[in-house]
């Protein structure tokens, strides 16, 4: 039953609350009281005379008109207690108590909670003697410039000044009461902070907090930050300048820390938290609390909301933010530019007429109202703060444009409004990179790079003419040793982009560097050019294991290669990237005779051959496509395939390294019969040919002469793809083309397959007028005949694996102790779509546990349930039980947790609960496995996933995974080798447990509904003991 909803307030917040709330279905009414001109009469939304000063009046109208909920939004009521008056009186009411409302309404209050906490802010203290603060501001061995009275007020009551001089007068003018209105009891001097400033605004139910995107604002009156501070002049988001990273950090540091100090100090916060931070170089600090939506911070996140807001407050209200997912507009941006009228924000004038609101309407934009008033059927000036012109649009640039329009379409006598609002973005989109090189690295304002010395590792038998780098000296290359008379350098620089993000989600980093190489190498290829040097830096955070993979990795691929690596940076974004976040960036250079230059483009004539190269897979192309495809597919990265050689996962197909072509062409292309080398790489099939060619020539392809992998036609058929889009998006099975004269061309093939698989596919031919220059025949058909066997496996095998996740999620716990390792992969499975299981829940045994922030990081909602404090196991396990019970939870991941469970509570949980030994034996699965796996040399350790069984002497085994054990290896490299392969095993056995295709059966037995899964998995180790480096 739809529901009547009163919004108490009468400014932009307030409009923009009601315009949201009545685009929701279980909204039939929307009441503002007071209101003003753009909610009278709008649809669902109209005015209310209701007096909202008074409790009691308040209450009884909202039982006379059956309003189902009451939205606070002027601090000012939630300071006064209007929460909780109304829920006292039995109205359902949005908001923080009075008591946590005093973050955003007692500054003093607020600071005092954050130095207890430990939570950075600016230095401060709070005066009641004008003389006192004086002296502490001439003495601060800070710049104490930000004066500020301490009790409730807007954020405009602050005056940021500019001198000693001018504080000291800000101080004697609010304690003495020449400005504010009132006399102030208190006076707050703050450290006047610089950087970047930022609004976080978060939903918080008192457990679990849901982020919006973060908003800037611009606060000063005037153009260029001058003029005096205002609550806000306009706003923009997404701020471009925050990373994901830094998201991150803030979500999975500062949030969570502020909400733990929230629960110690017995505030108990349910409503919209508001925390404005600032960027300095040195750190990320707080500047101020809000306990509402501000504005015009409201005006520009709600457009932004996809999700039905109603439902939201009405989640955070129960307390069950963790059943709420909000989905947020992909790619847009929302502007909002403040109409403030003359004289703000100290005195204004009012009465005054505002015309030209339906032309705005018209342009597509939402016009929220503040101070406003109808007189006469005309629309009037009713305060300082008087429109709000929002634009959401698929850029910054486009909704700027946008907002001004509008902002022009207005008029009343004296507006002010900025018009450099967004000005700080604008300015970091100009100096920042191109979008593609922004995409792999992972910049963000506030931080720091650490930097490692580079570790050189020349490949055996590396070229003459390298020289043995030392730390802090540059390589040197001595090319006339190596052999060049006349050469041109080229150099190429070179990330993988988004491939990167599938293999850290699938933990499988052994590959990327050949794909880095293979990247830069290749483009260098283009020119003719032989790799000489290669150097690449990783940016992220990531354990010295993971880096010494990718280190070695990109030494063994440059000897195939045939290029010398001269050294690593590591740029680690301290304390602001999650762990095991990474980009890879590679800087090669080559040389060429001069004459050997490659395209030879004056060369290349009607009738030549195109010799179209075989790729191993995707190669780097297409990933962000193909992730969109995974989302939306019945299948996961785990997903079992057939493959050349046995079975691999959906993932590893994916992860299949990109061919490196260097020392296999180099003689093709200096035989002097090439005329031309495209590597096929941004683009796919169709970019790179018009680089070749004069406007003169076209080309023409026929897919029927090349092999195309499975894979390609699964892509297709998954995501509906044309064949244009197939062939502007991927390599299709070409990783690279010879362009030849058509008498050499069969010679020229012969001596290309002698290393590598090769088609002759197409020709060069005259351009016809009104033609594409790239055209390729069949290329739809041959997908469509090649779906087998991959796409049976996929489809037929997997479909019944896969088919719940489509019924609603089974809800998942996980309990840790402080050893879990694979809680984080359990995360990432479950966040994943075509996932059967959402973990809602993680249990700690003890409190202070590192795994409790990566939960909280992802939403997840946390109970520490210490075993110290019950006095048996029983009625400890109980608590467990109840806890489970309270989340309706369906199946239960023990991960690194080391209490013992009672026989009754797994008699209870029975089939329920999945476990991991370090072993692939029962028979060795104590804490010594690692040990036992080290005395001979190449053996194999591992893991095995099993449910947990009241009889211990039963084995339910779900799935192993193997570790292979080098003779280099320690105990502690096994350990963690064992530790990966429980990342990867953990998430496959839950998903098929979550799924239905394994469960407990009769006398404490695994029962499969389908035993050619297990053998495919089984399968796993072999085949991939088998790649080698192509």
């Amino acid at each position: 039953m739809a529901d009547r909803v009163l919004v108490l307030g009468s400014g932009g917040r307030e409009h923009a609350l009601a315009w949201k709330l009545a685009h929701s279905p279980h909204v039939k009414q929307v009441l503002v009281a007071p209101g003003n001109a753009g909610t009278a009469n709008s649809g669902k939304i109209s005015n209310s005379a209701v007096l909202i000063s008074n409790p009691s009046i308040l209450a009884q109208f909202c039982k006379d008109h059956n309003i189902g909920l009451v939205i606070a939004g002027p601090e000012a009521l939630l300071a006064a207690g209007i929460v909780d008056d109304l829920v006292a009186a039995g109205v359902r009411c949005f908001g923080p108590t009075a008591k946590a409302a005093q973050l955003g309404t007692n500054r003093s209050f607020a600071n005092t909670f954050l130095d207890h906490h430990g939570i950075p802010t600016a230095r401060w203290r709070a005066f009641t003697n004008p003389q006192e603060a004086c002296t502490f501001i001439t003495s601060a061995d800070f710049p104490a410039l930000v004066v500020r009275p301490s009790g409730l007020g807007p954020q405009k009551e602050a005056i940021l000044a500019s001198s000693v001089e001018e504080s000291c007068k800000a101080v004697q003018e609010i304690l003495q009461g020449n400005i504010f209105g009132n006399t102030r009891e208190t006076v707050i001097i703050e450290e006047l902070l610089t950087g970047e400033e930022v609004s976080c605004i978060c939903f918080v139910d008192g457990v679990t907090f849901a982020t919006m995107p973060p908003i800037q604002v611009q606060k000063r009156l005037l153009d260029g930050d001058q003029g005096p501070s205002t609550v806000g002049m306009g706003a923009y988001g997404p701020v471009s300048q925050i990373s994901e990273v830094l998201l991150e950090k803030i979500k999975g540091t500062l949030l969570q820390h502020i909400l733990v100090s929230m629960e110690k100090e017995g505030l108990s916060y349910a409503g919209v938290l508001q925390i404005d931070l600032i960027l300095t170089k040195d750190s990320m600090k707080v500047i101020s609390f809000n306990c509402h939506f501000g504005d015009p911070q409201c005006q520009v996140v709600l457009p932004l909301l996809k999700s039905d807001i109603y439902e939201v407050l009405q989640d955070t209200i129960n307390g069950r933010l963790h059943d709420s997912t909000l989905v947020w507009t992909d790619d847009c941006t929302a502007v909002s530019v403040v109409m403030a009228s003359e004289g703000y924000p100290e005195s204004y004038n009012e009465g005054r007429e505002i015309t030209g609101l339906l032309q705005a309407k018209e342009l597509g934009l939402e016009i929220f109202h503040g101070a406003t008033t109808m007189k006469d059927d005309k629309v009037m000036i009713n305060g300082g703060r008087v429109l709000t012109v929002t634009a959401l649009k698929n850029d910054l640039t486009s909704a700027l444009e946008a907002a001004y329009k509008g902002v022009a379409a207005l008029y009343f006598q004296g507006a002010v409004y900025r018009t450099d609002v967004g000005y700080q973005a604008m300015k970091f989109l100009r100096q920042s990179v191109s979008p593609s090189y922004k995409e792999k690295i992972t910049g963000s304002i506030a931080c720091s790079a650490l930097f490692q010395p580079p570790k050189l590792l020349t490949a055996s038998g590396s070229k003459s003419g390298s020289h043995k780098q030392q730390e802090g000296v540059p390589g040197l290359f001595d090319l006339r040793a190596s052999g060049y008379s006349d050469p041109i350098l080229v150099s190429q620089t070179k990330g993988i982009g988004t491939k990167l993000k599938v293999a850290q989600l699938c933990n499988k980093h052994d590959k990327v560097g050949q794909d880095l190489v293979a990247m830069c190498v290749n483009d260098l290829l283009c020119q003719g050019a032989e790799p000489l040097f290669l150097d690449y830096c990783i940016c992220g955070k990531l354990d010295d294991g993971v880096a010494q993979t990718i280190t070695e990795g990109i030494a063994e691929v440059c000897k195939l290669a045939g290029c010398t690596v001269l050294g690593r940076d590591t740029n680690e974004m301290a304390g602001m990237c999650s762990p095991g976040e990474y980009s890879l960036v590679g800087f090669a250079v080559g040389a060429v005779e001069r004459g050997m230059m490659l395209p030879q483009q004056e060369r290349i004539a009607d009738g030549d051959v195109l010799i179209g190269i075989a790729s191993s897979g995707l190669h780097t192309q297409g990933f962000s496509l193909v992730r969109k495809i995974i989302l939306t597919s019945s299948l996961h990265y785990f997903s079992p395939v057939s493959g050349g050689c046995g079975a691999q996962t959906l993932g590893e197909q994916l992860l299949t390294p990109s061919k490196i072509y260097s020392k296999v062409l180099l003689p093709v292309l200096r035989s002097g019969n090439v005329k031309a080398f495209i590597h096929i790489a941004e683009g796919g099939l169709l970019g790179r040919f018009p680089q070749i060619l004069s406007e003169q020539f076209s080309v023409i392809l026929d897919a029927c002469n090349w092999k195309i992998p499975e894979i390609f036609s699964w892509l297709q058929k998954e995501g509906g793809l044309s064949e244009r889009e197939m062939a502007q998006m991927f390599n299709c099975g070409i990783g690279a083309v010879l362009v030849v004269q058509k008498e050499l061309a069969r010679r020229v093939l012969k001596d290309v397959q002698k290393h590598e698989e090769a088609w002759l596919i197409g020709k060069v031919i005259c351009h016809l007028a009104g033609y594409p220059h790239v055209e390729i025949k069949n290329l739809l058909e041959v997908l469509q005949q090649n779906r087998s066997p991959f796409l049976q496996t996929v489809s037929d095998g997997d479909s019944l694996l896969w088919a719940t996740s489509t019924k609603g999620k089974v809800k998942v716990a996980v309990l840790i102790s402080g050893t879990g390792t694979s809680l984080a992969a359990l995360l990432t499975y479950s966040k994943e779509p075509a996932s059967c299981a959402q973990v809602v829940l993680v249990i700690a045994s003890r409190s202070g546990v590192e795994e409790l922030k990566t939960a909280s990081r992802a939403g997840i909602p946390t109970r520490v349930i210490d075993h110290k404090l019950y006095g048996s196991r029983s009625e400890y396990d109980g608590t467990i039980d109840s806890v489970l019970e309270e989340f309706s939870i369906e199946l239960i991941c023990l991960a690194g947790f080391v209490r013992i469970l009672s026989s009754n509570f797994l008699k209870k949980w029975n089939g329920k609960i999945l476990s991991t030994y370090p072993s692939l034996s029962p028979l060795t699965k104590g804490s010594n496995v690692h040990r036992q796996a080290l005395p001979a040399a190449d053996k194999v350790a591992g893991c095995t996933v099993h449910f947990v069984l009241a009889d211990s002497s039963l084995e339910a085994v779900i799935v192993q995974e193997p570790a292979s054990v080098k003779a280099e290896d320690t105990e502690e490299t096994v350990s963690e080798k064992v530790k990966e392969a429980e990342g990867r095993a953990f998430p496959v056995a839950l998903q098929l447990v979550a799924s239905g295709m394994v469960q407990l059966g009769a006398a404490g037995k695994t029962c499969w509904k389908r035993e050619s899964w297990l053998l495919i998995h089984q399968n796993r180790q072999g085949c991939s003991s088998s790649h080698s480096l192509q």
